[in-house]
Protein backbone atom coordinates (compact mmCIF):
# COMPACT_ATOMS: atom_id res chain seq x y z
CA UNK A 1 0.00 0.00 0.00
CA UNK A 2 2.78 2.49 1.02
CA UNK A 3 4.23 1.65 -2.57
CA UNK A 4 0.34 2.35 -3.81
CA UNK A 5 0.47 5.77 -2.39
CA UNK A 6 4.30 6.43 -3.29
CA UNK A 7 3.90 6.02 -6.84
CA UNK A 8 0.24 8.09 -6.73
CA UNK A 9 2.23 11.00 -5.11
CA UNK A 10 5.17 10.83 -7.48
CA UNK A 11 2.64 10.83 -10.58
CA UNK A 12 0.83 13.94 -9.17
CA UNK A 13 3.85 15.99 -8.40
CA UNK A 14 5.15 15.26 -11.96
CA UNK A 15 2.10 16.14 -13.44
CA UNK A 16 2.20 19.54 -11.38
CA UNK A 17 5.48 19.68 -12.12
CA UNK A 18 4.70 19.62 -16.19
CA UNK A 19 1.79 21.52 -15.91
CA UNK A 20 3.96 24.70 -14.43
CA UNK A 21 6.32 23.61 -17.03
CA UNK A 22 3.89 24.24 -19.34
CA UNK A 23 2.83 27.54 -17.82
CA UNK A 24 6.08 28.89 -16.99
CA UNK A 25 6.77 28.58 -21.45
CA UNK A 26 3.48 30.61 -21.88
CA UNK A 27 5.19 33.15 -19.75
CA UNK A 28 8.38 32.71 -21.46
CA UNK A 29 6.67 33.38 -24.36
CA UNK A 30 4.72 36.42 -23.31
CA UNK A 31 7.99 37.87 -22.06
CA UNK A 32 9.84 37.59 -25.66
CA UNK A 33 6.34 39.08 -27.40
CA UNK A 34 6.91 42.29 -25.05
CA UNK A 35 10.71 42.75 -25.96
CA UNK A 36 9.86 42.15 -29.48
CA UNK A 37 7.68 45.22 -29.44
CA UNK A 38 9.85 47.30 -27.08
CA UNK A 39 12.65 46.64 -28.66
CA UNK A 40 11.05 47.22 -32.48
CA UNK A 41 9.49 50.35 -31.23
CA UNK A 42 13.11 51.68 -30.08
CA UNK A 43 13.65 52.88 -33.41
CA UNK A 44 10.68 54.47 -34.90
CA UNK A 45 12.06 55.54 -37.85
CA UNK A 46 12.70 51.57 -38.39
CA UNK A 47 9.58 50.65 -36.73
CA UNK A 48 5.63 50.31 -37.37
CA UNK A 49 4.43 53.61 -37.99
CA UNK A 50 1.96 55.32 -35.89
CA UNK A 51 -0.68 55.67 -38.28
CA UNK A 52 -0.93 51.84 -38.35
CA UNK A 53 -0.76 51.38 -34.58
CA UNK A 54 -3.18 54.11 -34.00
CA UNK A 55 -5.63 51.76 -36.40
CA UNK A 56 -4.51 48.87 -34.73
CA UNK A 57 -7.27 46.67 -33.19
CA UNK A 58 -5.34 43.34 -32.50
CA UNK A 59 -1.64 42.62 -32.18
CA UNK A 60 0.27 39.51 -32.42
CA UNK A 61 3.63 38.57 -32.22
CA UNK A 62 5.71 35.21 -32.70
CA UNK A 63 8.98 35.52 -31.58
CA UNK A 64 11.67 33.52 -32.04
CA UNK A 65 11.19 31.40 -35.07
CA UNK A 66 14.08 29.26 -35.81
CA UNK A 67 15.46 28.37 -39.44
CA UNK A 68 15.42 24.64 -38.35
CA UNK A 69 11.50 24.81 -38.32
CA UNK A 70 11.18 25.07 -41.58
CA UNK A 71 12.39 22.21 -43.36
CA UNK A 72 10.01 19.93 -42.86
CA UNK A 73 7.12 22.57 -43.32
CA UNK A 74 5.70 21.39 -39.80
CA UNK A 75 4.57 24.49 -37.15
CA UNK A 76 6.72 27.26 -37.89
CA UNK A 77 5.76 29.25 -34.17
CA UNK A 78 3.71 29.94 -31.61
CA UNK A 79 2.96 33.52 -30.20
CA UNK A 80 0.77 35.68 -28.64
CA UNK A 81 -2.17 37.87 -29.26
CA UNK A 82 -4.14 41.42 -27.72
CA UNK A 83 -7.00 43.19 -29.36
CA UNK A 84 -8.39 46.03 -28.40
CA UNK A 85 -11.84 46.93 -26.57
CA UNK A 86 -13.93 49.08 -25.60
CA UNK A 87 -12.07 49.63 -22.03
CA UNK A 88 -8.36 48.86 -23.57
CA UNK A 89 -6.69 45.81 -24.69
CA UNK A 90 -7.48 42.29 -24.00
CA UNK A 91 -6.05 39.35 -22.07
CA UNK A 92 -3.58 37.54 -24.25
CA UNK A 93 -4.51 34.38 -26.30
CA UNK A 94 -1.85 32.20 -28.21
CA UNK A 95 -1.45 30.96 -31.86
CA UNK A 96 0.12 28.52 -33.56
CA UNK A 97 1.21 29.48 -37.68
CA UNK A 98 2.01 26.99 -39.96
CA UNK A 99 2.36 26.59 -43.70
CA UNK A 100 2.87 28.99 -46.48
CA UNK A 101 6.44 30.03 -48.35
CA UNK A 102 7.99 31.27 -45.02
CA UNK A 103 11.13 29.53 -45.27
CA UNK A 104 12.32 30.56 -48.46
CA UNK A 105 12.12 34.52 -46.95
CA UNK A 106 13.26 34.24 -44.00
CA UNK A 107 17.08 33.73 -43.16
CA UNK A 108 19.46 34.34 -39.81
CA UNK A 109 18.76 31.59 -37.04
CA UNK A 110 15.64 32.95 -35.53
CA UNK A 111 13.41 35.52 -36.74
CA UNK A 112 10.38 37.41 -34.67
CA UNK A 113 7.01 37.87 -36.64
CA UNK A 114 4.69 40.68 -35.97
CA UNK A 115 0.95 40.79 -37.38
CA UNK A 116 -1.33 43.86 -36.85
CA UNK A 117 -4.97 43.65 -37.55
CA UNK A 118 -6.15 47.05 -39.01
CA UNK A 119 -9.64 47.26 -39.17
CA UNK A 120 -12.66 45.02 -37.82
CA UNK A 121 -12.56 42.44 -40.21
CA UNK A 122 -9.15 41.85 -39.28
CA UNK A 123 -10.35 41.13 -35.87
CA UNK A 124 -12.72 38.41 -36.89
CA UNK A 125 -9.97 36.63 -38.33
CA UNK A 126 -8.34 36.47 -35.57
CA UNK A 127 -12.03 35.30 -33.50
CA UNK A 128 -11.34 32.23 -36.04
CA UNK A 129 -10.50 28.91 -35.10
CA UNK A 130 -7.77 28.66 -38.03
CA UNK A 131 -7.79 30.79 -41.67
CA UNK A 132 -5.33 31.06 -43.98
CA UNK A 133 -3.59 34.21 -44.75
CA UNK A 134 -4.15 35.82 -48.15
CA UNK A 135 -7.05 33.32 -48.92
CA UNK A 136 -9.49 33.91 -45.70
CA UNK A 137 -8.10 37.05 -44.88
CA UNK A 138 -6.60 39.84 -46.84
CA UNK A 139 -2.85 40.85 -46.16
CA UNK A 140 0.26 42.50 -47.38
CA UNK A 141 3.28 43.03 -46.36
CA UNK A 142 3.51 46.34 -43.84
CA UNK A 143 5.30 49.82 -44.43
CA UNK A 144 8.12 50.68 -42.02
CA UNK A 145 9.01 54.21 -40.66
CA UNK A 146 6.88 57.05 -40.09
CA UNK A 147 6.06 57.32 -43.52
CA UNK A 148 3.25 54.63 -43.67
CA UNK A 149 1.69 55.67 -47.03
CA UNK A 150 4.86 54.89 -48.36
CA UNK A 151 4.24 52.75 -51.43
CA UNK A 152 1.43 50.87 -50.21
CA UNK A 153 -2.61 50.89 -50.05
CA UNK A 154 -2.94 48.96 -46.93
CA UNK A 155 -5.77 50.73 -45.61
CA UNK A 156 -8.14 50.24 -48.50
CA UNK A 157 -7.07 46.46 -49.33
CA UNK A 158 -5.33 44.63 -46.15
CA UNK A 159 -6.48 43.38 -42.82
CA UNK A 160 -3.64 42.37 -41.42
CA UNK A 161 0.21 44.21 -41.65
CA UNK A 162 2.33 41.15 -41.15
CA UNK A 163 6.18 42.07 -40.55
CA UNK A 164 9.75 40.06 -39.65
CA UNK A 165 12.25 40.67 -37.75
CA UNK A 166 16.24 39.10 -37.94
CA UNK A 167 19.66 40.15 -37.68
CA UNK A 168 17.93 42.76 -36.44
CA UNK A 169 16.55 44.08 -39.61
CA UNK A 170 12.64 45.09 -39.37
CA UNK A 171 10.78 44.96 -42.82
CA UNK A 172 7.06 43.72 -44.04
CA UNK A 173 7.46 40.46 -45.18
CA UNK A 174 4.53 38.71 -47.60
CA UNK A 175 3.13 35.68 -44.89
CA UNK A 176 0.43 34.62 -47.79
CA UNK A 177 -0.26 31.00 -47.91
CA UNK A 178 0.33 30.73 -43.84
CA UNK A 179 -1.87 29.41 -41.67
CA UNK A 180 -3.24 30.70 -38.47
CA UNK A 181 -4.99 28.56 -35.68
CA UNK A 182 -6.16 28.50 -32.09
CA UNK A 183 -3.84 27.00 -29.70
CA UNK A 184 -6.87 26.24 -27.58
CA UNK A 185 -4.28 23.45 -25.01
CA UNK A 186 -2.31 26.75 -24.48
CA UNK A 187 -5.25 29.07 -23.47
CA UNK A 188 -6.84 26.46 -21.86
CA UNK A 189 -3.28 25.82 -19.68
CA UNK A 190 -2.85 29.45 -18.83
CA UNK A 191 -6.30 30.64 -17.73
CA UNK A 192 -6.58 27.22 -16.03
CA UNK A 193 -10.93 26.91 -17.25
CA UNK A 194 -12.24 26.28 -20.75
CA UNK A 195 -12.20 29.97 -21.88
CA UNK A 196 -13.29 30.92 -25.15
CA UNK A 197 -10.84 32.95 -27.65
CA UNK A 198 -14.07 34.98 -28.39
CA UNK A 199 -14.38 35.66 -24.40
CA UNK A 200 -10.59 36.31 -23.81
CA UNK A 201 -10.00 38.74 -26.78
CA UNK A 202 -13.68 40.75 -26.05
CA UNK A 203 -12.07 41.47 -23.34
CA UNK A 204 -14.08 39.33 -20.82
CA UNK A 205 -11.48 37.85 -18.97
CA UNK A 206 -9.00 39.27 -16.68
CA UNK A 207 -5.16 40.00 -17.64
CA UNK A 208 -3.34 37.95 -15.46
CA UNK A 209 -0.61 39.56 -13.90
CA UNK A 210 2.41 37.69 -15.80
CA UNK A 211 0.52 38.59 -19.05
CA UNK A 212 0.07 42.70 -17.85
CA UNK A 213 3.95 43.73 -18.91
CA UNK A 214 2.97 42.27 -22.75
CA UNK A 215 -0.41 44.14 -22.83
CA UNK A 216 0.54 47.53 -20.88
CA UNK A 217 3.75 47.45 -23.40
CA UNK A 218 1.01 47.63 -27.09
CA UNK A 219 -1.52 49.67 -24.74
CA UNK A 220 1.63 52.04 -23.99
CA UNK A 221 2.51 52.39 -28.25
CA UNK A 222 -0.82 52.63 -29.20
CA UNK A 223 -1.79 55.23 -27.16
CA UNK A 224 1.19 57.09 -28.12
CA UNK A 225 0.72 56.56 -31.86
CA UNK A 226 -3.04 57.34 -31.33
CA UNK A 227 -1.87 61.08 -29.18
CA UNK A 228 0.82 61.46 -32.03
CA UNK A 229 -2.14 60.92 -34.90
CA UNK A 230 -4.07 63.46 -32.97
CA UNK A 231 -2.00 66.37 -33.22
CA UNK A 232 -1.67 65.49 -36.93
CA UNK A 233 -5.48 66.89 -37.03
Amino acid sequence: MKRILSAVCLLGAMTVSAYAADVATLNGRLESAKTTIEEIMATPDKGIPQEILSDATCVAVIPGLKKAAFVVGGEYGRGVVTCRTGHGWSAPTFIGLTGGSLGFQIGGESTDLVLIAVNQKGLQDLLKNKFKIGADASAAAGPVGRNAQAGTDWKLNAELLTYSRSKGLFAGIDLSGAGISQSNDDVHAFYKSDVSYEQVLKGNVPVPPTARPFVSTVAKYFVAAKAEEKKKG
